[in-house]
């Protein structure tokens, strides 16, 4: 473990404060599990969507919003689950545009879970019941 010293506004310490206290927990657990809810790993994400994910945490909650509620367009969605139906029937062109599709929608997915996660923790409270 690594210590660290923060400058931090006194109404951020005192809402710090009164979590740990609420959930019985010290003010460096709280800490601690607020920023790795703040900064995902994302070692498992390709390169080059790392930033934008990271950079999510910045955004303001409306935005989060507009990216939670974000959808694949209806025609892609259409073309993606005409083509998952005939998958052994296959072009090469159309393997490619499936396999292009199902990258979008796993790029869609990621951002949405991000912003669900980032609302939730800014909240205090689960988005999804």
């Amino acid at each position: 473990m690594t210590t660290v010293t923060l400058n931090l506004p006194e109404p951020i310490l005192q809402r710090a404060n009164k979590a740990a206290a609420v959930l019985h927990r010290s003010l460096e657990e709280v800490l601690a599990a607020t920023l790795a809810s703040a900064l995902p790993d994302v070692e498992d994400v390709p390169d080059d969507m790392q930033a934008e994910l990271l950079q999510m945490t910045w955004l303001d909650d409306r935005e989060l919003l507009n990216i939670a509620h974000g959808q694949m367009p209806d025609h892609e969605q259409t073309q993606l689950a005409t083509l998952g139906k005939r998958m052994d029937r296959l072009t090469d062109q159309e393997r490619q545009a499936l396999q292009a599709l199902r990258e979008s929608y796993g790029r869609i997915t990621l951002r949405k879970a991000r912003a669900y996660a980032l609302l939730s923790l800014r909240s205090g409270k689960e988005l999804l019941q």
